[in-house]
């Protein structure tokens, strides 16, 4: 029987579709608990990654480009941060996540103010978003509300973060409930108000930071 003349009415009786959504039967990926995960690999050195945004809260000059690195997990491209700012970040501006998470292995390089690697999720703008940050100088994870501009610690703990070594950074949120882990052990878990509502996610440093990002994830939930 040639299934592709007959009519997908006659295949599957209507009152058999009219559970499941028709996307399911034309194969749109459209699950929401869907992970797509970034790698650089496929941007150019030299350039921003296609459909990413950079900048800083605050003043500066912050740098970021995809650089070709040795140590890099999945070769051969990473994320680098190399200029300096106030708080400089980078953001994947067509994810709308409210809930779910993000995920960025990352690697502390240099830096003498401080040498962070962190990740931001609700952000609504430069100036309005969460963010949190390990920090290989004051080896400690820290979770912030940026409004306004203006940074507000939340919470901080001790944990080792170790320089010129990469790291995974995960951060899982869902309504109120924030939990931080770092290196598959979860080091800040609480609930927090301030940022509400759907908003992208990325990567952050802070000031004279030079710090290495690759095999960004993210999803929704």
């Amino acid at each position: 029987m040639d299934t592709a003349r007959i009519p997908i009415s006659r295949l599957f009786p209507l009152r058999w579709l009219r559970p499941f959504p028709v996307l399911v039967f034309l194969g749109v990926a459209m699950n929401a608990t869907a992970v797509e995960t970034v790698n650089f690999d496929s941007t150019e050195p030299g350039a921003l990654p296609a459909g990413w945004l950079a900048g800083v809260t605050g003043k500066g000059s912050p740098s970021w480009s995809v650089e070709r690195e040795a140590s890099a997990p999945s070769k051969p491209n990473v994320l680098k941060q190399s200029g300096s700012g106030t708080f400089p970040w980078c953001v994947r501006k067509d994810a709308a996540l409210a809930d779910g998470f993000a995920e960025v292995k990352f690697k502390p390089v240099a830096g003498r103010e401080d040498q962070a690697g962190g990740l931001v999720w609700r952000w609504k703008d430069r100036d309005n978003y969460y963010v949190a940050r390990a920090n290989a100088l004051e080896d400690n994870v820290s979770l912030y509300y940026t409004e306004g501009g203006s940074r507000k610690t939340i919470k901080y703990v001790d944990a080792p973060v170790a320089r010129d070594t990469w790291h995974t950074l995960r951060v899982e949120f869902s309504g109120k409930r924030i939990k931080v882990i770092l290196d598959g052990v979860a080091r800040i878990e609480l609930e927090d108000a301030h940022i509400a509502g759907a908003g992208a996610v990325g990567v952050w440093t802070k000031a004279d930071s030079v710090t290495l990002f690759d095999d960004f994830s993210y999803g929704g939930k």
